[in-house]
């Protein structure tokens, strides 16, 4: 056999040991719409709060065990304030898992800490289109968005994570809905 050929047998056979591929994220969507559905029959604040933060749970239910560690390290680095560690972490794992909604909803928030919002809009773009009622992706897009000075789009950002958790505390950035003038009456 000739060593090239031996080379790519021998490359190809050692692949899956060195490529290991991230599973489909745990599809939690029955147990979210229950938590949403109760956020949104909420009576109090306090209450809806501590139905959303139940929905972390499911957010932050990585695919698997390594999928997980990269999660919570790069969780634990931007609580101390290790933005740059806190990326790297990240980056891992939307390379790893690019189809799990929170890796690019964590990486877009390192980013709004840090002020780029430029950055941070395509990430939570991305977990929206993977995640369409994550809420916390929702809401930060709407913060990203005003903090990009696009306050139009922000309103309807907002009014879409709103629709989903009316208690959110970003409701008060939310703008007020004109008034109708009373019939028969000029503007």
């Amino acid at each position: 056999m000739k060593p090239v050929l031996f080379a790519l047998l021998l490359f190809f056979a050692a692949r899956p040991a060195l490529a290991q591929e991230c599973p489909s994220p745990p599809d939690h969507s029955r147990a979210q719409d229950a938590l949403i559905a109760r956020i949104q029959g909420a009576q109090d604040e306090i209450s809806a709060r501590v139905l959303f933060n139940d929905l972390w749970q499911y957010w932050a239910d990585a695919p698997d065990e390594r999928a997980q560690e990269i999660l919570d390290s790069g969780m634990r680095k931007r609580a101390s304030w290790d933005l740059l560690g806190a990326l790297e972490d990240f980056d891992r794992l939307i390379a790893y898992c690019p189809q799990y909604a929170e890796g690019y909803n964590q990486r877009a928030f390192v980013n709004f800490l840090r002020r780029d919002y430029t950055v941070a809009l395509p990430d939570l773009e991305r977990a929206i289109a993977l995640s369409p009622r994550h809420i916390a992706a929702h809401s930060g897009r709407a913060l990203t968005l005003f903090g990009l000075g696009r306050a139009e789009e922000a309103q309807a950002a907002l009014a879409a994570a709103l629709a989903l958790n009316p208690w959110l505390p970003e409701r008060t950035l939310a703008s007020p809905a004109p008034e109708a003038a009373p019939s028969g009456q000029e503007l």
